[in-house]
């Protein structure tokens, strides 16, 4: 009975992850809004019209004037919002600081997505950015610089909050939803760049420039409210969701995980075939050498894994990236079986049997030696410790691949060769 439930597909638009979706298009309609704001401000902010020779005023003169003449017009307090003096050239740096500040973070944010959680990530991102938003008018009052810095400061914001939506996905969407419901997030983006170019105008004529920034600063905020109470970053500690749609959502995961287990193997046996495919090609065509052969396989074997290895704390926020790399890191692994594997046939075909059994017995020991070595380094800290699970195997893969070039030869050896025994 259980496992028909599991099975069963939970409900769709009346369900949490559907809400998910909705709150996240909220937030990209947020940021987007919010990066696009000193677009549109940046008009007015500049409107040498308005007010001629005045470098980051302030807005004090027209507000001590409207508090004494209080029939003054909106339009003419609105119209006394601060003016600089910004070159073309200035405006280009403000404008790209925010996409530095996203560079920056794409990397990291997948690192720290591991360690503080998505949901946290996400939703500081959104929070910091936010309240930049609602700070940016002020800082435009106390010099570029400082404007500069804050938009640094909000790509860098923003950054984590992108990059934090896969890891959640990664646990909350049934893989055949999983276009629906992040085509529904993503499309936030998209409804507030169309929302910002329509209304920004006229929320800067009728209101002023400052009044853009804090209108969806101030939205931002509120979604941020929204998220730190609605989300959760698995189903399985989500207290309101309902037993059905967690069974429905945990049993697909569970389906996909099986058909992902074996993808490695594929992997695996693929890059077997291929790589001694190519290595007999080199060899048949006397475009390598025997030894030069062995050695870039083996090279191949060892290093390429490592890589995949020490990039996988970093990516751990994209799920498509992190399976890929854990499917590389045993495919790219079997080229060795064109290197250093094979090579005892080369050195001592007479007790080839003899050394490869020797050498999986060392294999069998370093296994042993790396699951109790893992244990220990993830009882510590599970982040950190895979962290370092990962370095410390591509360190030995690293060692290995340098000793194997400096020492590895193809000629037999003088005590593997056949003695002729010769009859008096």
């Amino acid at each position: 009975m259980d496992k028909k439930t599991s099975s069963r597909k939970g409900p769709e638009f009346c369900s949490l992850r559907y809400g998910l979706a909705l709150i996240m298009h909220f937030s990209n309609f947020t940021m987007i809004t919010q990066r696009v704001s000193l677009s549109i401000a940046i008009i007015a902010m500049v409107n040498s019209t308005q007010q001629h020779g005045l470098s980051n005023a302030s807005t004090e003169g027209p507000l001590v004037d409207t508090l004494n003449n209080p029939s003054r017009s909106m339009k003419e307090f609105n119209t006394g919002a601060s003016v600089y003096e910004w070159s073309p050239e200035t405006q280009g740096i403000i404008f790209s600081s925010i996409s530095y500040g996203i560079i920056v973070t794409l990397i990291p944010s997948g690192y720290l997505a591991g360690i503080l959680g998505a949901k946290q990530m996400l939703g500081a991102g959104l929070l910091i950015s936010s309240l930049l938003t609602l700070f940016t008018p002020l800082a435009a009052d106390f010099g570029v610089i400082l404007v500069i810095v804050i938009r640094t400061i909000q790509g860098m914001a923003q950054g984590m909050a992108w990059t934090g939506q896969f890891t959640i996905w990664a646990k909350w969407a049934p893989p055949l939803e999983r276009s629906k419901l992040t085509s529904i997030a993503g499309s936030g983006a998209a409804f507030g760049s169309f929302i910002i170019l329509c209304v920004g105008g006229l929320i800067s004529q009728a209101l002023g420039w400052p009044f853009i920034f804090y209108i969806f600063g101030s939205i931002g905020c509120v979604c941020c409210l929204l998220w730190f109470t609605v989300i959760y970053d698995d189903p399985m500690h989500h207290p309101c969701i309902s037993v059905q749609e967690k069974d429905y959502i945990v049993a697909s995961l569970a389906q996909q995980s099986g058909v992902l287990s074996s993808l490695p193997f594929i992997a695996a046996s693929s890059c077997t075939i291929l790589g001694g495919q190519l290595a007999d090609f080199l060899l048949s065509r006397n475009l390598l050498r025997l030894i030069t052969v062995r050695k870039l396989f083996s090279s191949l074997g060892l290093l390429l894994p490592s890589l995949c290895a020490v990039a996988l704390p970093f990516v751990a926020s994209s799920y498509v990236t992190t399976i890929i790399l854990l499917i590389l890191i045993p495919g790219t692994s079997n080229l060795c079986d064109s290197g250093f594997i094979i090579n005892t046939l080369d050195v001592a075909p007479r007790y080839a049997s003899f050394l490869m059994g020797i050498s999986r017995g060392f294999g069998l020991i370093a296994g042993i030696i790396s699951s109790t070595a893992t244990g220990f380094l993830i009882s510590q800290d599970s982040v950190s410790g895979w962290r370092n699970v990962f370095f410390l195997s591509a360190a030995v893969n690293m060692f290995g691949m340098f000793f194997y070039i400096t020492f590895g030869q193809v000629e037999i050896q003088d005590w593997a060769r056949e003695k002729t025994l010769t009859r008096l």
